[in-house]
């Protein structure tokens, strides 16, 4: 009888533990599934509106152009200290024109904080930011003057001299009548050109527009790709 009981009782056991064992794995999945759902709500949260896709439906069949809303990192970035952020590495705050793509990290050439545009966040990575006063996007080259200096910039071959320049772009620089600075306020309408360096990742040049601004502090932004410089690499100490 003790041996039947025990028996018995282990098959209790066995059918608890299974039970639980099933209903974790339907908790996981369910966590899945939500999460999957979260990134499709996401993904429609930092799309253009289509009647900005319609505004520049021409402009988006050009070569290495593309439209994208950029979230303001203060309101977006984290979901435990606001209801309103998001899964998604670094809020949506960011963008690489190389990968394409809001996700913080790998090469990041673009930041909205605080009402400012910035470029240049981890290590030794630098960029610089300058505000053309009357162009327009579609006539950005790099043979206009600002642009040129910027197309023809060779970036830091070391750690040293690219903490120098993270410095002198920090605090602004004037160079052949331009500013150039690795900040600078929002303005909608405004037309900017970026050069974006990170070290082991990407190097670029990118002419962008402010379209506009939305309720939430969202920028919609158009832009083009001027030129993709080869992969910078920092020198190895000796």
């Amino acid at each position: 009888m003790k041996i039947v009981a025990a028996l018995v009782l282990i098959g209790s056991f066995s059918l608890i533990a299974f039970g639980q064992s099933e209903s974790r794995s339907q908790l996981l999945n369910a966590v899945e599934a939500k999460r999957a759902e979260l990134a499709v709500l996401e993904k429609q949260l930092l799309a253009p509106a289509a009647e900005d896709q319609a505004a520049y439906a021409e402009f988006l069949t050009q070569p290495e152009t593309g439209l994208i809303r950029i979230l303001p990192r203060e309101k977006f970035e984290s979901a435990s200290s606001n209801k309103s952020g998001l899964t998604l590495r670094g809020g949506g705050a960011y963008y690489s024109f190389s990968r394409q793509t809001h996700e913080y990290g790998y090469g990041s050439d673009l930041e909205l904080q605080g009402g400012y545009l910035s470029v240049g966040f981890a290590g030794a990575d630098y960029g610089m930011l300058m505000k053309l006063e009357g162009a327009r996007l579609e006539d950005v080259s790099t043979e206009l003057p600002g642009v040129k200096f910027l197309a023809k910039y060779n970036a830091a071959a070391d750690e040293p001299t690219a903490r120098v320049e993270q410095r002198r772009f920090g605090t602004g620089t004037l160079i052949e009548g331009a500013n150039y600075k690795d900040r600078l306020p929002v303005e909608a309408g405004a037309t900017y050109v970026l050069r974006s360096i990170n070290y082991s990742y990407s190097d670029v040049l990118v002419a962008f527009k402010i379209v506009r601004q939305d309720i939430d502090g969202s920028l919609i932004i158009a832009w083009k790709l001027l030129n993709k410089f080869p992969k910078p690499e920092l020198a190895r100490a000796q």
